[in-house]
Formats: C-alpha cells, structure tokens, sequence
C-alpha cells in the first residue's frame, strides 16, 4: 500500500507528464487522447511506472465524475444558435445513428470474435457513441476549423449521444444477465433516461440560473464551485431517477452558459480547467488499468471490428440518419469520419466486468484497441480529411487581450470582441462615423500586439479586434454595424426602438442598417427631424416616418437640438387581397412629421421601450465576421 505522500507525488509526476504531452500533441497533431492513454499505459503494471491498478469500480467512477464536469464545460459553452441550428440532425445522429451504428459493429464483433450474438450486440453498443471529451478538444482545441453547423452537429451530437449508448449497454446486460426480458422493458428503460435526464437538467439548468444570480455571495471564488455543485446535483438527482445524468448536466450546462450568470467568466474558467484536469486523470486512469500484453492478443479481431466501425458502421449510419437535413456529400463524408471514441466507451466497458460476464475481460480489451484505433487513425487525419474535402474555414486568432465584467451583482451588460476582416462593413471607418446607438462603447482596439486607447477619430483597420461594452438590447444593432458586406445581414427587430445619437448622419445610418431614409446624405439625424416637424413640433415624442422606418425624438438639448432619437422598424405589411374599389381617405404623406397629438390618431402604436434584458436571440449567425462574447 503506499503512502499518501507517494500518491500525491505520483499524481503529480502523472499530471506533468498529461501536460507535456498535450504540448507535445499540439505540435505533432496527435490526438491528446492517445498521449495520455499511453502516459497511463507506461505507467502501468506493465509499463516502466510498475503501478498495480485493476479495480474497474474505481476506473468507473472516475470516468463517470470526470465526463459528467467535461459534459458541464461542454454545455457552458455551446450557445442557443448552436442547439437551433443542429438539434434536429445532432438528434437523429444520437439516437438512430447509435443505434445502426451499434448494430453493424455488434455483428461484425460476433464475427470477428467468435461469440455469442447478444456479447457482439453488448460490444457495439459500448463502442456505438461519439465521445463528447474528444469531440470537444479536437474541434475547440485541436487546430480543426469546419463549417459552423458541421461543428455544431457534432458538438451537440457528442454532447447528448450518452443516454443511447448507456441505454443500450445497461439494457443489454440486464438481459444478458437475466434482469430484464428483451422486449419492452428496455423501451421503458430509454424512454426514462431520455426523459428524466432532460427534464431534470432543464430544471435544475433553470433553478441554478436564479439561484446564481440571486444568491449575492460574498467571496468571488464561491460561484464557480456552487456551479460544480448544482452540474453534479443535476447528474445525481437523474440518475436517482433512472435518467441519463450525462444527458442532464449537458442540459444544465447549455442551459446556465445561455443566460450568463454572476461570474460567468470566472466559472468558464474555472470549469476550462477542471475539464483539463479531468481528462488527464481519467485517461491516465483508463491507461493504467489496460494491460499491454492483452490487447496484443486481440489486435487482429480488434483491428477489423476498428475497420468496419470507421468504414462501413459509422457512414451507415451518417447517410441513413442525417441524408434529408441537406447536408452536401462532402460534408455527410466529414460527419462519417468523425465518429471519435473516447473515455465514454472505455468507461462503458468496465460495466460488463462489474456485472460479472463471462467475456467481460475480452470486451474491455477489444474497446480499449478500438478506441485507440479510433483516435489514432481518424483524429490524426482529421485536419488533412477536412482540407480534402474543402470543408475548412479560415482561423481567426484570439485577441492578444480580454476585457471582462467582474462583478458580484447581476450586471445587464455585455463585452463582445468583433473581429474586422477584409469584408467587414465597419473596417476604414472612424469610431465617431459608425452608427453606434447609445448604450455602446467602443472600449478598446487591439492592433497586432499593441492596444490603442479609441477615441472619435481612431479608425477600425483590417485585422483589429474590436473590444466593445454594450448592453444586450442593442445587440443586435452592433452585430449589423460589424457583419460582413457580402452576407445576409443580422436581421433587425421590428417595434423594438433603438436609440441613436443625434449628430448621425443619414448616409451613416443607410450604410450600416440597409434603409433608406431619402434625405440628404450629409444630414444629421438632427437635422432631418428639425426640417421634417415644424419648429413647434420639435417635442419629446414626435416622429417622423421614412417608408418602414419611424425616427422619435428622445432627448432635446438645451438649445433645441434633437441630442438622441429612437429607431423603430415597422413590421412588413401583410399584402391585403384584392378587394372592390373603395373610396380612398385622406392619409398624410409618407415623410410627414406626426407631432405627438396628432400621433395618437394614427393607426401605429407608440414605440415601446427600448429593451434592457438579456436578448440572446439575437446570438450571430456562423457566417459571421466576428467573434462571440468573452
């Protein structure tokens, strides 16, 4: 037994060498996964490290803790855009796709192996998942750029494909062991993780969102360790419950990343590298408690189980289950070959040899070869596969520096860093010329490696990150200042006002929101309101229509002048049908000033506020030229 001062000794030795290797890993493109298995693996009882590991219960237990937090880390960051843009795919992927996949690689280790049918089932069903640690540190971490909604796919795919390949190994032991009968028992058992799992995780995804918000710790440390804490109870309280707790603290993660709580960048932080740790110690783990010499003997069958699982179970599955969701080919071919096996079916495997089976041993063997299979050869290539396919996008570096909202209180702001490209509406302009509404500061601008103070006259330059404060209800008028001229638009939201200074000039205003107001180019906001009212109706409130825009005014200077005016887009008129002519009433003309008496003779309503909350609807698109918030 050894002591504690060599345990602590030994994990730090192991955690050294985790990170080494993922330095070394960066720079050779391998796969961080293989590194710290064979840092594990050398470590081992058969290694140069000598270290006696073979409690599968414990080597369940860590996989299962350290997924659940890698999970957590996953949904923190996997913004609402994401979810609308693949979950029907990334859903169909993580069932059905499971599901074939698991069935095709489950005949062919019945063949290969030479066992019984159900065992062969059982072995498909733990290698038949995606496994999120991986998916998640290649294409955040591993230098691999795709199209967005591909990465979104297999990130969200990765994330909830959990609960079928739990279901489907659990099930299958049971009947294996006699607990259930094959049937609808194991109909009862996937609906109830899917259920529970997605339930609770949206519950306490939620309830943890208040609390963190509402709770007003005193000690900034704190709300990184009551997020763990509410990720963990989400994945117990599921699991009480016969739900899937992966599929719950995923949710939970999805759900407190989106709405930014108290500390967010602290707890994104914290829980970055609480992911790291955990994958370090897991594969290591899982390294250590493989066996060298056993997976020499069951490397042949091993090897063509790993070919048909890549070649033939995978595409399968992929062409059947995502073909109508209007992917290309190429793209279809890229989500076939990143079906990366990780620490989930490794962790999956230890189930049979805690069930007690028969063959338990020789599936743990035949996974473990398979994974490493897996990750060598389809992690390694992935960069080079999706080059082939010319499916890669252009890297946008970080920025050189962060700015970030440290407060202990719920603050209803945001700071996005936009990224000007060569497309970029706002690159060439000055600070002072973009149209900015109010509630926006431009509070810095990172030049290459130098930081330039703003002011008016500084001006946005291809490559600059652009570090802005605003609050959220503006959003999407700044996503507009900063879009890309060759793409669609952010699209604004009708009657909800934005407030604009007014010295803006109308060419300004038509340049960066794509309306035409029809008044001199060089007019200010100012004065266009003062030349469309007459001078009496130049009040608080009166507006000004421009086809389907109004322009009202919000704030008077001391000597009269319009200081700021709102914007209001008018919703796009349903077209009426054709009806018998009828006598036309007298409409005041489409440009006229409207005082604010004569306003509310109108058929349009006053403008509502102008909106302070958190308006993620407005999250960019993928095509985007700019970054997401830091």
């Amino acid at each position: 037994m050894l002591s504690i001062e060599a345990l602590i000794l030994i994990t730090g030795v192991l955690l050294l060498l985790g990170i080494v290797s993922n330095k070394f890993s960066a720079r050779m493109g391998v796969p961080v996964l293989v590194l710290f298995l064979l840092v594990g693996m050398l470590a081992g009882s058969e290694g140069i490290g000598g270290i006696e590991f073979e409690n599968y219960s414990l080597a369940n237990g860590i996989g299962t803790i350290a997924l659940s937090l890698i999970l957590f880390d996953g949904g923190l960051r996997t913004p609402y855009r994401s979810i609308r843009a693949a979950w029907k795919p990334a859903g169909v992927l993580a069932t059905i796709g499971v599901f074939i996949t698991a069935l095709i690689t489950g005949l062919a280790a019945s063949w290969f192996l030479q066992i019984p049918l159900m065992e062969g089932l059982l072995l498909g069903s733990i290698v038949g998942s995606t496994d999120a640690s991986v998916v998640f540190s290649v294409l955040r971490f591993g230098g691999v750029n795709i199209r967005r909604r591909l990465a979104d796919t297999l990130e969200v795919e990765s994330g909830s494909n959990d609960p079928m390949a739990i279901f489907l190994t659990v099930g299958l032991i049971q009947v294996l062991t006699g607990a259930v009968p094959l049937g609808p028992g194991l109909l009862v058992l996937f609906l109830t993780q899917m259920v529970f799992g997605a339930l609770v995780g949206v519950l306490v995804g939620w309830g943890g969102v208040w609390v963190l918000k509402n709770i007003q710790l005193s000690a900034a440390g704190l709300y990184p360790v009551l997020a763990t804490g509410l990720a963990l109870f989400s994945f117990g309280f599921a699991a009480a419950f016969g739900g899937s707790g992966f599929l719950a603290v995923y949710l939970t993660g999805i759900v407190i990343g989106n709405r930014q709580p108290v500390f967010h960048r602290g707890i994104l932080l914290f829980h970055d590298a609480a992911a790291w740790l955990c994958q370090i110690l897991m594969f290591i783990a899982l390294g250590i408690l493989s066996f060298p010499s056993r997976l020499l003997d069951v490397a042949g069958p091993a090897l063509m189980i790993s070919a048909v699982l890549i070649l033939v179970a995978r595409p399968v599955a992929v062409f059947l289950s995502v073909s109508l969701f209007k992917f290309s080919f190429r793209e279809l071919t890229f989500l076939s070959w990143v079906g990366l096996k990780g620490a989930v079916p490794i962790t999956l495997a230890t189930f049979p040899m805690l069930a007690g089976l028969p063959g338990a041993p020789l599936m743990f063997d035949t996974v473990f070869f398979v994974v490493l299979v897996s990750a060598i050869v389809q992690g390694w290539t992935l960069p080079w596969v999706a080059r082939s396919l010319k499916l890669e996008v252009p890297a946008r570096l970080p920025p050189p520096v962060t700015l970030e909202i440290s407060s202990l209180r719920n603050v209803e702001g945001d700071i996005v860093d936009y990224f000007v490209d060569d497309e970029c509406r706002a690159a060439g302009h000055m600070i002072k010329n973009l149209a900015l509404p109010d509630g926006v500061v431009v509070a810095l601008i990172v030049r290459d490696e130098q930081i330039i103070p703003p002011q008016g006259r500084s001006q946005i330059q291809y490559g600059d990150h652009v570090i802005v404060v605003l609050r959220p209800g503006v959003r999407a008028m700044v996503d507009r200042v900063f879009a890309h001229r060759e793409l669609d638009p952010v699209i604004l939201p009708t009657a909800l006002e934005f407030p604009l200074r007014g010295s803006i000039t109308a060419a300004d205003v038509e340049q960066f929101y794509d309306i035409q107001l029809g008044a001199n180019p060089d007019a200010t906001l100012d004065e266009i309101m003062r030349q469309r009212l007459s001078p009496k109706g130049v009040v608080t409130g009166a507006a000004v229509q421009f086809d389907r825009v109004v322009l009202y005014v919000r704030e008077l200077s001391s000597s009269g002048s319009v200081h700021y005016v709102g914007m209001m887009i008018l919703p796009t008129p349903e077209p009426e049908p054709a009806r018998a002519s009828q006598p036309t009433s007298d409409a005041a003309p489409e440009d006229e000033g409207v005082s604010p008496e004569n306003e509310k003779q109108q058929d349009n309503e006053p403008a509502p506020p102008v909106s302070s909350g958190d308006d993620r609807s407005q999250e960019e698109s993928d095509e985007k030229p700019f970054s997401s918030p830091s």
